[in-house]
Formats: C-alpha cells, structure tokens, sequence
C-alpha cells in the first residue's frame, strides 16, 4: 500500500491526526505526480490549506502547466483568495486546452465582482475556443439571463438545449420558459413550462406556469395551475389575484370575489388583493364592501393612486363629497398626483358649492382631458351655470367636433351661438 493510500484510508477511517502526520514524508519523498494526486485528494477533503502548500510548490516547478496553474486557481477561490486566482487564470495561454475553464473560473470571479463586461468577455473567449461546448453555452445563458438580456439568454439556452435538459442541476426547459415569459413571449412560453412541471412540480414553477397562462389569456390553464397552487401551498399569496382575475375573464365573478376575500385571510394587507376585492364588489353591488376594502388599501398606502381614483368614485357615487375632498387633498399633500384627482376635486367642490375652487380644478383638467367628450360636456355645463358662456360654447365646440353624433351637444352649441 502506497502512502498516499496509506492517507486516503486513515482518513476514511477517521484517524486524520495520523493522517496529517504523513503528510510531510509523502511530500519529500513522493514524485510530483503523487503529490498532485494528495493535493486533489485533500483538497476533496476540504483540507485546503494542506493543498494550497502542495500545489503551490508543483506551481513553480511547472509554470506553464495548465491543469497545475488551473487546480491552485481553485484552490484560491475556495481560499476566497480571488485577485490571486485571477493572477493565475490570466496567466493561462491560450492555447492550452484549459484555457475556456479558465475562462469560465475567471469569468465567474469577475461577475461575483460586478464587473459583468468582462466577465462576458471571458465567457466569449471561451466560446470562441469551444463554441459547442453546452458548458459554455449555458454560462453564458445564465449571464444574460442574471443581467435581465432575456433575448440573448434564450439564443444560448436553446443551444444548450440541443444536447442536454438539465446543466449544473438547472432544467434548462423551466430557464427557456422564464426567460420567454419575462420577454412578453407568453404562448411561446407555455410549453416549455408544460415539459417543466412534468419534470418537477413546487411552488415557483406553478405560480410561473398559471401567471404566464393568464397572460397569454389562456384562462382555464391558469385556473387550473394556480389552483393546483392553491391545493400545494395556500399562503403563496400573489396567485390569489391572478387566479381571480382568470375567473373574472371567465365570466365567474361570484367566484373571483371568494378567491379575493380567501386571499385576504391569508395576508389582510395586502393591498394589490385589497383594491381588487373592492373593485369586485363594486361588479356585484356590494358598495359598502367595496368602500370598506378601498379604504383599507389606502390606509395601508395613502400613496396608493389606483386606490384612491376607485375609492374617490364610490364616495362620489354615495354623494360623499366632503370625503373624496379631504381624501384626495390629503394625498395630493403627500406628493401623490393624478390628473383624475383635479376632475373629481372639481366635480365634488361643485356639489359642495365651492364653485371658484372648482373652476380653478376644471381648469387643470382640461389640460389633461380637453379630447374628453364626457369631461367636456361636465365643464361645459358648469361654465353655464356659472355665467361664462364664452368659454362654455368653446367646450360645446370641442365636443361636437370630436363627437359630431352627440344630438344634446349640438342642440347646446347652436343654443349659445344663438345668442
């Protein structure tokens, strides 16, 4: 039994202190190719300084090595000695047919650092050397596909498709179809989340399967996957939305309701669900649901526009002009802004008599909503009653040019001109 043997099985035994006390003889009297055989051996082992010692030392009898240079390279970086592996990758000639691993190890280390151009530079180098090396191929896919250039990605993925399914313990069919997704590409997408959930099924890969097929407006499907999400994992919380929005887009909106309110017993402050279960319950008549769950949203979130615009209207629609008022000024002191919020700031502080502050909301409006019709024709009126009939029949003008069969418009207009 040789000595490394000799290491190897007093190691696997247990007895590393005898194993370490051999160490020494092997590495005075072993030749070099025994002693990179320790070194790999311990390196296995995670025994990374003993290795560094021994690789170190074969390094400078063989400069220009590869697989030596290579192994130390490694070595470092599990040593989190990184700008010296770099010293060393960079080192490594071309020609040496370690070159695209070294490639790919300094690429890595560049990418840790940030610095993403130069480690796709490597990484073409790489795939210049070996441009059907999947290996390759797929390094290049997931750096594409970590710095968001899902286009890219997908061109590399489908290569690396070609000759493997699975890389680095990643399912090359569930990257295609994030990658498509993510893109827009939805329906392209789709089957490439099909061969995935064949493969393996959890939480992320359904929720990714049910989004994408609710967007590409395959509604069942997504009823059907997020639902099997449902059964798997019922505080996986964003599926609530999507799932009850594929049931509104079915025509089911009884059901879209209860998956809403269902999904607000698992996370009552959630204020995407909240919004949505309170414009739901506006579909169904429930106006004093609807206020409530709108007002939560916003009380969460006092910046939340969509929120605010939907609760501004079921005030307006309950007459509850002081509240949209304080509502919407409140926020509007807070920094937030939409132009709806002039137009109902109008309407209300009309209702409520405050007419010059409401003139003065019109007006901002109008900015924003002078190709309007329906604006229009409610500033039109007001400019009436308040006596300014000028600008009034400018209105009634505008509307009946953008709507020339609007009878009521019209018959307004020549009444003004008339006089």
């Amino acid at each position: 039994m040789s000595r490394i043997e000799q290491i190897v099985q007093l190691v696997e035994n247990g007895d590393v202190e005898r194993a370490l006390a051999l160490i020494p003889k092997v590495k005075a009297e072993a030749s070099d190719e025994e002693k990179y055989m320790l070194a790999d051996q311990l390196f296995s082992w995670g025994m990374l300084d003993e290795a560094c010692a021994i690789v170190e030392e074969l390094s400078l009898r063989y400069p220009d090595e590869g697989d030596v240079l290579l192994f130390l390279a490694e070595i470092y970086i599990e040593l989190d000695e990184e700008e010296k592996a770099l010293e060393i990758l960079t080192d490594i000639h071309e020609e040496d047919p370690l070159f695209p691993r070294a490639c790919l190890l300094a690429a890595d280390l560049y990418q840790m650092q940030g610095l993403d151009e130069v480690s796709e530079q490597k990484l073409l180098k790489a795939h210049e050397k070996l441009p059907n090396e999947p290996i390759v191929q797929f390094a290049l896919a997931e750096l594409y596909f970590a710095n968001g250039q899902y286009a890219k990605s997908i061109s590399f993925y489908e290569k690396v498709l070609e000759h493997e399914t699975t890389v680095a313990g990643t399912f090359i069919p569930e990257r295609l179809a994030e990658a498509l997704s993510l893109l827009g590409e939805f329906e392209q997408a789709l089957p490439y989340y099909e061969q995935t959930v064949q493969k393996k099924i959890d939480s992320h890969t359904l929720f990714g399967y049910g989004f994408t097929a609710f967007q590409a407006e395959y509604y069942q499907t997504a009823i059907e996957k997020l639902t099997q999400l449902k059964e798997l994992d019922r505080d996986y919380i964003p599926l609530y939305l999507y799932l009850a929005k594929a049931y509104e887009h079915e025509g089911d909106t009884k059901k879209s309701y209860d998956i809403a309110k269902e999904g607000l017993l698992v996370d009552e402050w959630n204020k995407e669900l909240l919004l949505y279960a309170g414009k739901i319950a506006l579909k169904l008549g429930e106006q004093e649901e609807a206020e409530t769950y709108l007002r939560k949203a916003v009380d969460i979130d006092s910046g939340y526009v969509e929120a605010l615009l939907a609760l501004a209207g079921v005030l307006m629609h309950n007459e509850q002009y002081d509240e949209v008022v304080d509502c919407l000024e409140y926020a509007m002191k807070q920094g937030e802004y939409d132009p709806q919020f002039e137009w109902y700031l109008a309407r209300a502080k009309h209702k409520l008599e405050m007419y010059s502050d409401a003139l003065n909301h019109y007006q901002e409006a109008y900015t924003f909503f002078n190709n309007d019709v329906d604006f229009l024709e409610e500033y039109g009126y007001f400019l009436i009653e308040e006596g300014d009939r000028e600008r009034a029949k400018a209105m009634f003008q505008e509307l009946v040019r953008l709507d020339p069969a609007h009878t009521e418009a019209a018959q307004i207009l020549l009444q003004l001109e008339e006089e």
